[in-house]
């Protein structure tokens, strides 16, 4: 067993799950090493819990773009992906869910879904991965948020307004660098009603993708933490996905928490895509992080199964070796106990009840 137990604030899990369905039970309880997530590898890494994001894909992608090329080169800049209307995102949200739901059945006691933080904690006392629903990007929401109600019915306890794209809720930022996350205006008319209604009914807003202005807006209409699943320090890598001081300074003054995203492009002060990296840059924005928002508010946001991983990472079994690094970079055992799992849990068993 590793030495230290990690929960996790955003995965792309599902969406793997859903474009392999013929494969799911070789990705999911057997494991068959392909990816970043499954459950024996969870296991072998400390992976006790985390969040599980609902994510849909843009269709409309051009084909003639050869993103993963482009983000090793100095600098570049896409466009944002068209809207995905609500009839559009539905169906593909929902056969995520399903796969979520599948997910507790197949793992057979080693998996469980849960909706609170005493839930979390039950679950890994009892030594199940805690599983909590995610939605990256409100495209399967319709504008009279009927549908918020329904996910809320099904277990919804965290959303994020936009992915990298517009919804009829706001405007999330490009995959720009460099770039800084003031490209667009704020949160529509809908995307206030939205945080408004996540509010009454406790459900976590994501700032993760979403804009300065749409982030000033959450900031001025929650009554709740401000909570980023999976970013990183803008003073480290100016991307448009990461935060300014002035943004970690409104998150640390709510009580928030930002979980540190391990993909390359949000890490790397050049911004490539490049897996090739030492433990530096991770420990930079660590520190940079600690530094602005205080020990109890910084966890990990890893976004395994959809993103480029260090290689000294690689995939969920790499936990440990992260571990072990912030040790020798100087962090002491019990500040790597919060920030891989204890911070976390913490802020759930104050938030989400």
């Amino acid at each position: 067993m590793p030495d230290f137990q990690v929960f996790d604030g955003h995965n792309d899990f599902l969406y793997r799950l859903q474009t392999n369905p013929e494969r799911r039970y070789a990705l999911w309880p057997k494991g068959d090493g392909s990816g970043h997530l499954d459950l024996p590898r969870m296991r072998k890494g400390g992976f006790v819990g985390g969040f599980f994001a609902i994510y849909i894909p843009s269709p409309e992608a051009d084909p003639k773009i050869d993103r993963e090329a482009l983000m090793n080169e100095p600098t570049y800049d896409f466009p944002l992906d068209p809207l995905i209307d609500h009839v559009a995102g539905q169906p593909f949200a929902w056969s995520e869910a399903c796969h979520f739901q599948w997910m507790e059945r197949a793992a057979l006691g080693a998996f469980r879904i849960c909706r609170t933080g005493a839930d979390v904690r039950a679950a890994i006392a009892d030594d199940a991965v805690a599983g909590i629903l995610h939605m990256e990007g409100a495209e399967a929401i319709d504008p009279d948020l009927e549908g918020l109600y329904l996910w809320h019915a099904a277990g919804l306890c965290s959303i994020g307004p936009v992915w990298s794209r517009p919804t009829i809720f706001g405007h999330g930022v490009p995959f720009r660098f460099p770039g800084t996350p003031d490209t667009g205006d704020g949160l529509t008319d809908a995307g206030k009603r939205l945080v408004r209604a996540c509010d009454r009914l406790g459900i976590q807003i994501d700032l993760s993708h979403l804009n300065e202005k749409g982030f000033d807006d959450v900031a001025r209409i929650s009554s709740r933490p401000m909570v980023a699943t999976h970013s990183n320090a803008y003073a480290h890598c100016p991307s448009t996905r990461n935060l300014t001081d002035r943004q970690l300074k409104v998150i640390a003054e709510s009580d928030g928490i930002v979980g540190l995203n391990f993909a390359t492009i949000f890490l790397r002060p050049d911004g490539r895509k490049d897996p090739m990296m030492d433990w530096g840059p991770i420990m930079r924005h660590l520190d940079h992080l600690v530094s602005m928002l205080g020990e109890s508010r910084v966890g990990f946001g890893s976004d395994f199964d959809g993103a480029t991983m260090p290689e000294g990472i690689g995939d969920v079994a790499g936990l440990p070796a992260l571990c072990e690094a912030m040790l020798a970079h100087g962090f002491g055992r019990d500040l790597v106990a919060k920030i891989a799992r204890e911070n976390w849990l913490s802020f759930l068993d104050r938030n989400l009840r």
